[in-house]
């Protein structure tokens, strides 16, 4: 079989792993870990995500369909031995290769995926730091809280359908809980009203925003116009959007 040249140009961005274990932790969220045989080298920034390969995209398949191949997960955790990692992926209503796979998922199974990507990781420097997101924004602001280590302060909300549907955060923080039940998940001004309460010391601190990209702007817009933030203190990283598939 020939082999395309550009598999070698792309091997060092590339690792393989094994399903370890994968349950659910909510209605709506599963922990996913994998195995890898070597140890991990590559550099890590809490809040970082890999690309995990559905369909390979330097087959002929990918080259003519590069949306159906990589679907994106940000790492919960990546063990001290640099071994394995854990994902939370969340299961959303619909359909689509990248949701499969994380149903599916089971230990046993080879998956391929590219490391990491992304520049949502807290900054270290920042005098307080903000956190607001849905349930898809909980599986990268577990490991960034976790980073920030004891001592830094630390407000924000975190919205999901109900008490359920509440992934638990790392210690030593816990940020406030907002219920929909039942309210639209985008455009939500359930957690926007519920960002409008927070009292916060100031407009220094560094804001990560993330989750349904609408509701993301939104409170963007509430911090700039009504809370004087500057636009370069607000990090955002949209999950998702109605309609539209391959965002995370």
């Amino acid at each position: 079989m020939q082999r395309n040249p550009l598999a070698g140009a792309f091997a060092k961005y590339v690792m393989e792993a094994r399903v370890t274990e994968a349950e659910l932790v909510t209605p709506t969220m599963r922990r996913i870990r994998l195995a890898t045989g070597a140890p991990i080298a590559f550099p890590y920034r809490p809040g970082q995500h890999i690309r995990v390969q559905i369909n390979d995209p330097l087959s002929m398949y990918g080259i003519l369909r590069p949306a159906e191949t990589l679907r994106t997960y940000t790492i919960w955790e990546l063990d001290a031995g640099r071994r394995a990692l854990e994902l939370r992926a969340h299961l959303y209503d619909g359909d689509g290769i990248g949701l499969r796979w994380a149903r599916e998922a089971a230990p046993g199974d080879a998956v391929t995926f590219w490391w990491p990507q992304g520049d949502f990781f807290t900054r270290d420097e920042a005098p307080f730091h903000v956190f607001a997101g849905d349930e898809t924004a909980a599986a990268a602001f577990g490991p960034m809280l976790r980073a920030l280590g004891a001592g830094a302060q630390v407000h924000g909300v975190l919205e999901s359908e109900s008490a359920e549907h509440d992934l638990p955060m790392p210690g030593p923080y816990e940020l406030r809980r907002a219920h929909r039940h039942g309210a639209p998940a985008a455009s939500s001004n359930t957690l926007l009203t519920a960002v409008a309460a927070l009292d916060l010391p100031g407009n220094t601190g560094a804001a990560y925003l993330a989750g349904e990209a609408r509701t993301c702007q939104m409170i963007r817009d509430h911090l700039v116009r009504e809370r004087n933030w500057p636009r370069t203190s607000i990090k955002i990283k949209p999950f998702w959007a109605p309609g539209k598939r391959g965002l995370h």
